[in-house]
């Protein structure tokens, strides 16, 4: 694998696992009643935070989980729990009206000050887990492993996709005003109950994966890769 491989395959994993195209009705309710500039500003802060945490991670992800202790196994193991109660929340009923904006006196020309309070309360569980869980993380440290195999030129491709994934991110939050207007209030109700089904469906298997590294051949390979490269 060269550099613009390992470039090209971590952007594809970090755009699919980011998922900003489902988390859009989320990004919608949160930011409900702002202006086009005030969404634009508290999308720029979640993407900047995840291209900050993501490189972070990219750099000192394996030397952390080799300091503290923590298997990449039990690694996904915890982070597929939290996935799943995030994924039964959104479920329920009244999940979008948790992230719903009630900031609704806000001056339209206060930016920085409606941004920096959304962004305070879309942290979590918004940007993390949902955006960022541990199928991001992990994908960034097993490809940090690759670069470093690299060298210099995997560490710039890695850092180039994950600058790239954050602003493809940013690009698809900045439509959020049109498709929400699209969908409507019961469209993006329904995509959101469909992303928590597979988000609890994704959770499961990284628990399942987790264990298989943690017990090897407790687990039947068919169930932690049902859809093996060339099978059908």
């Amino acid at each position: 694998m060269d550099a613009v491989d390992l470039g090209v395959n971590l952007f594809v994993a970090l755009f699919a696992l980011v998922d900003p195209i489902g988390n859009i009705p989320i990004f919608a309710a949160a930011t409900a009643g702002a202006t086009m500039r005030q969404r634009l500003s508290v999308a720029g802060l979640i993407c900047l935070f995840a291209a900050a945490f993501l490189a972070f991670f990219f750099f000192t992800g394996l030397g952390l989980l080799q300091f503290f202790g923590i298997s990449l196994a039990a690694f996904r193991i915890a982070g597929g729990i939290l996935l799943l109660l995030l994924g039964l929340d959104m479920t329920r009923e009244d999940f979008l009206k948790s992230f719903t904006d009630t900031d609704t006196g806000s001056d339209p020309l206060d930016v920085r000050g409606y941004a920096r309070r959304r962004f305070q309360r879309l942290v979590v569980p918004f940007a993390i887990p949902l955006m960022i869980g541990p199928g991001a993380i992990s994908t960034i440290i097993i490809q940090a492993g690759e670069a470093s195999k690299i060298g210099y030129q995997g560490q710039v491709a890695g850092m180039a996709a994950i600058i790239a994934a954050c602003i493809a991110t940013f690009l698809c939050f900045a439509l959020t005003g049109p498709i929400s207007r699209v969908l409507g209030e019961v469209g993006m109700s329904i995509i959101v109950r469909v992303l928590g089904l597979i988000l609890c469906a994704l959770a499961v298997q990284f628990i399942l994966m987790g264990l298989s590294e943690a017990l090897p051949g407790m687990i039947s390979g068919a169930v932690t890769t049902p859809y093996p490269a060339g099978g059908h």
